[in-house]
């Protein structure tokens, strides 16, 4: 059975921004290109990737982006009904953002590692596995 990990958006703008945790994020798109793991994001997360870039960076950035991550070794997850109610259920009962809940929700029902260096998910920790990425 393959490892399956979901990256939330802290990840792929570590990607995208070169910064630190970029090198972990690297490493699972080449197991991902490679058919070592199998890598998960939410539509909603992928949604807060686009609007972070296209404000800090331009909507030229934000075409580029789509097509970046189109290209990479992501199996892109729609939020269905099971998922916006799992979702809604983890954003009741703790201190993360709507987009934050997509991610974990994701990583509870895959069963998957959530790759994040967002702080936020510190109280989701013995709930889903979480593999922290370097933080500035």
């Amino acid at each position: 059975m393959l490892d399956s990990y979901v990256l939330d958006s802290f990840a792929l703008l570590a990607y995208f921004h070169s910064e630190p945790g970029r090198s972990t994020v690297e490493g699972l798109l080449r197991r991902g290109e490679a058919g070592d793991a199998r890598l998960l994001l939410c539509i909603i997360n992928y949604g807060e990737v686009l609007y972070t870039l296209e404000r800090t960076r331009g909507a030229t950035v934000l075409e580029q982006a789509i097509v970046v991550i189109d290209n990479l070794p992501i199996e892109v997850v729609d939020a269905d009904r099971w998922l916006t109610f799992a979702a809604a259920h983890l954003k009741a009962r703790h201190a993360i953002s709507y987009a934050d809940a997509f991610a974990a929700a994701l990583a509870e029902r895959e069963s998957a590692v959530l790759v994040t260096g967002d702080p936020e998910f510190e109280s989701l920790e013995g709930l889903i596995r979480i593999e922290w990425l370097e933080r500035r």
